[in-house]
């Protein structure tokens, strides 16, 4: 019989990894926790669900495992090129009247989209006086997005994403290619800030013109979308953007209504005043 995980042995979970751990996932969707729990036990070889509360009590070394593996998210350069190509267009125009630009990426994984935001700064002329704030739950994430090493087979698939976008260079100008891997060019890198941050815990810590926090919100229920969402209210300037995930939106959440839709498709939003 294929193991389970109860609605009581999820809240064990929860709680052990909050109280030991100090990572609160109680507002994340259960359904999809309880999916990666379960896939992250198969990986790793448990038989049941008490093998997992017990190694979590007691080995901090499968906690860190698990926070890893339930917390990496797919990610890609130019992930749904329109998105970007709509802030090319829409959104950069209108950044480029503040004379110091701060963007925030939420969520930011091991920093594809953070490496793809820079090029479209660069390009546009911005980059040198932006501060790019990259944060992720994982601080396994962080380290590897730091060193800003990619895999060279997925580079064919990030030019042509980069292409789409409307893309004003050779995407090869941007990195440098080193055996099986590409590193992500310095003068790209310099301008991007990397550190562990908790949306469900953690305050606002700057002001900034542009949030990105994309494909993260699938993963939130109600209220802690509700209560994420105010924290990037409380952390826009007036007029400032907020940029979420093609499946996600704001449409139902109490905050809708101190926002305005700049692109609906792409889920790009504006900071009433």
């Amino acid at each position: 019989m294929k193991e389970v995980i109860s609605n009581a042995d999820f809240l064990d979970i929860i709680n052990i990894v909050k109280l030991q751990y100090g990572y609160d996932f109680t507002g994340y969707a259960q359904a999809s926790i309880k999916r990666r729990l379960l896939r992250f036990m198969g990986h790793i070889g448990l038989d049941s669900v008490f093998e997992l509360k017990y190694g979590l009590v007691n080995d901090q070394d499968l906690f860190s495992r698990l926070i890893q593996y339930i917390t990496v998210n797919v990610t890609e350069m130019f992930r749904d090129p329109g998105f970007y190509k709509s802030l090319r267009e829409q959104v950069l125009p209108k950044l480029a009247a503040y004379p110091n630009i701060k963007i925030w990426h939420a969520g930011c994984s091991t920093g594809e989209e953070v490496f793809s935001m820079a090029i479209l700064l660069q390009e546009a002329g911005l980059l040198s006086r932006t501060k790019i704030y990259a944060t992720d739950l994982n601080p396994a994430n962080l380290e590897r997005a730091e060193m800003g090493i990619l895999p060279l087979d997925n580079m064919k698939d990030f030019t042509q994403n980069y292409i789409l976008s409307g893309g004003l260079a050779d995407f090869s100008n941007y990195y440098t290619a080193r055996y099986d891997n590409v590193l992500i060019k310095k003068e790209l890198r310099r301008h991007i800030a990397f550190f562990q941050h908790n949306l469900v815990t953690d305050k606002v810590f700057n002001e900034f013109q542009l949030i990105c926090c994309r494909n993260v919100f699938i993963y939130f229920n109600r209220e802690l979308q509700n209560s994420v969402l105010q924290l990037f209210f409380d952390s826009l300037s007036s007029r400032g953007y907020l940029a979420m995930g093609l499946k996600e939106t704001m449409r139902f959440a109490d905050i809708h209504g101190k926002f305005e839709t700049v692109h609906a498709f792409h889920k790009i939003y504006r900071r009433k005043e």
